[in-house]
């Protein structure tokens, strides 16, 4: 899945954790790249509890990270935030073909 701000696509890192982080964004799990981490206009979710942007979605709800508050997702589409990326599925096919050794 790429950053959803810039379109960067995600690598693993070389040594440790990730330094891209995980969002929700209109109901969609997003991820966002570390240069666009920079930026404080990223227009995420917020909790309404305690307005954090430390949200995950995740089989049809969405939960805080920061104060644990669980709420429904307003889509109700738990795969939501897959579906929305545009081309995922053929880079899924794709990197299946790869590991599996099919030809295209």
């Amino acid at each position: 899945m790429p950053c959803f701000s810039c379109g960067a696509r995600q690598t693993d890192p070389i040594r440790g954790a990730s330094p891209w982080k995980r969002g929700v964004r209109r109901e969609a799990q997003v991820l966002i790249c570390p240069d666009c981490q920079r930026t404080h206009d990223l227009d995420l979710d917020t909790c309404s509890s305690c307005g954090s942007v430390a949200l995950i979605c995740r089989l049809g709800e969405v939960e805080c990270r920061s104060c644990g508050s669980v709420r429904p997702a307003r889509g109700g589409e738990p795969l939501a935030a897959a579906s929305c990326a545009p081309g995922l599925s053929d880079e899924v096919e794709a990197a299946l073909n790869r590991v599996l050794g099919r030809a295209h």
